[in-house]
């Protein structure tokens, strides 16, 4: 028997009586090993009197750091039900391939196919490979995307202790290396390809203000490039016995500046960063100096990303509440415009993913929200002046606040382009990163983020 048993138990024991289903429910609660969550109306009244920007929520419960969540139980996905991101993560996943399994003919032995949600099972799977062995000869690559999902990692395990706080961390494009970035000015590297993390070497950050703050793999995994609070970012390779550490001085124009995100562009050549001073940066390292220098938001720009594998489109997210798109090809250094802007959110951005294939992106907001968002649909102008009229209200900090209004949920905007809401983790402290999952493992089925309350939390996206 595991000691939560043994606990469960034994506050029972007394008078012999079996645990009652709330006394289970009470004890799970108190020992973190379940997160109840809030349910939130799926429509709310735009026409409301009311002059505040939210509206109450049925509360069901409490985290286990005490915070109350909000989440939809079941969020309305009638914007993606039959449109070409349904079809693509379908066919990615592998769930397309079972469901046409489901449907089809019995198999020639006579015996009955099973339903689609029985394919899901890796003794399925395998049975039909080897059945129909002679028209496939191997799994797809959905069938591999099924057997992976089945073993997505569900448990926490300490592979490493620091004494001052880790800001960031990431693993290399083929997941064999992971760098952590900690307050102490210590970059570490991993060797995350056996079945045990091995510390490869350890960079001693230069010209770190108050900590590293953001850190990124070059696509090779043979470099990596972190920034703090300096005009300088830093190049450092991963490996080789020489050890190269480079400063990128970007030229800034404040005294005061750092950068908070960072990354390579999928060619090697180019560094993007959003930084303090409202600016994109773009760093070109085969002329090893600054290129690029455009005034981007009303307030800090949190994060950066590149859309897809070529250079040309850029995503960035500020303390504006905005998400804009750049087009490079048409971008002038003096006079910039975005190509189109995300709005909806209703308060600052603190991370953007770009699914990579130029069209879908996903932002996570200091509003406790993540939403999935279409390049062929940006908001109105209508919609953006809203959004900053709602961030220029919010008068609480993050980094040392609680939401003010964690036991409430914000009224759409309107014009919200958004074709998806995803609530029920805690944006506290930090940029907090969200992303999609693989592609090459669950089809891009997911996304997961990070959560003030010590957890990584996962989201279906179909």
């Amino acid at each position: 028997m595991d000691i939560a048993s043994e606990d469960l138990t034994d506050s029972h024991s007394d008078d012999g009586d079996s645990p009652t289903l709330s006394t289970i429910l009470a004890f799970l609660v108190r020992t973190g090993q379940i997160q109840v969550e809030r349910s939130v109306a799926q429509e709310v009244d735009d026409q409301s009197d009311s002059d505040e920007d939210y509206s109450s929520g049925e509360l069901v419960g409490m985290g286990q750091t005490g915070s109350m969540l909000c989440c939809p139980l079941k969020p309305d996905t009638t914007q993606i039900e039959g449109s070409d991101l349904q079809s693509e993560i379908l066919r990615n996943s592998g769930r397309s391939e079972l469901m046409n399994s489901g449907k089809s003919n019995k198999p020639p032995d006579g015996s009955h196919r099973a339903e689609p949600q029985q394919l899901n099972s890796v003794t399925k799977i395998t049975y039909q490979r080897q059945m129909e062995r002679f028209r496939f000869g191997q799994f797809s690559h959905g069938d591999k995307c099924v057997i992976s999902s089945r073993y997505l990692p569900n448990k926490r395990e300490i592979v490493a202790a620091y004494r001052n706080k880790a800001f960031c961390g990431t693993y290399s494009q083929d997941g064999n290396i992971f760098i952590s970035a900690c307050q102490d000015q210590k970059i570490r590297v991993y060797n995350t390809s056996g079945d045990r993390w091995k510390l490869l070497k350890t960079i001693q950050a230069k010209d770190v203000g108050w900590s590293i703050l953001d850190i990124a793999f070059s696509p090779d995994s043979n470099y990596l490039v972190y920034s703090s609070w300096s005009d300088n970012i830093h190049l450092c390779n991963v490996h080789g016995e020489n050890d190269i550490h480079t400063s990128l001085c970007l030229n800034p124009s404040d005294s005061r500046f750092c950068i908070f995100s960072l990354m390579f562009s999928q060619d090697n050549r180019e560094i993007l960063g959003g930084a303090s001073d409202r600016c994109l940066y773009v760093y070109d390292r085969e002329r090893d100096e600054r290129t690029l220098q455009i005034s981007a938001h009303g307030d800090d720009v949190n994060t950066v990303a590149f859309a897809d594998d070529s250079t040309h489109i850029l995503f960035s997210g500020g303390d504006d509440g905005l998400v804009k798109v750049w087009d490079r090809r048409s971008l002038s250094e003096h006079n910039p415009h975005s190509v189109g802007t995300f709005a909806g959110h209703h308060d600052g951005i603190t991370f953007v993913n770009s699914k990579g294939d130029g069209r879908y992106v996903i932002s996570n907001c200091k509003d406790q929200s993540i939403k999935l968002w279409d390049l062929r649909h940006f908001s109105t102008r209508q919609a953006q002046e809203q959004t900053m009229t709602h961030v220029a209200k919010q008068l609480w900090d993050y980094r040392w606040q609680s939401h003010p209004k964690k036991d409430k949920i914000y009224k759409p905007i309107v014009g919200d382009s958004s074709i998806m809401t995803y609530m029920g983790h805690s944006i506290l402290h930090t940029l907090i990163r969200c992303r999609f999952s693989p592609e090459f493992t669950t089809g891009q089925r997911y996304i997961y983020t990070g959560c003030a309350a010590g957890n990584i939390v996962g989201k279906l996206v179909l």
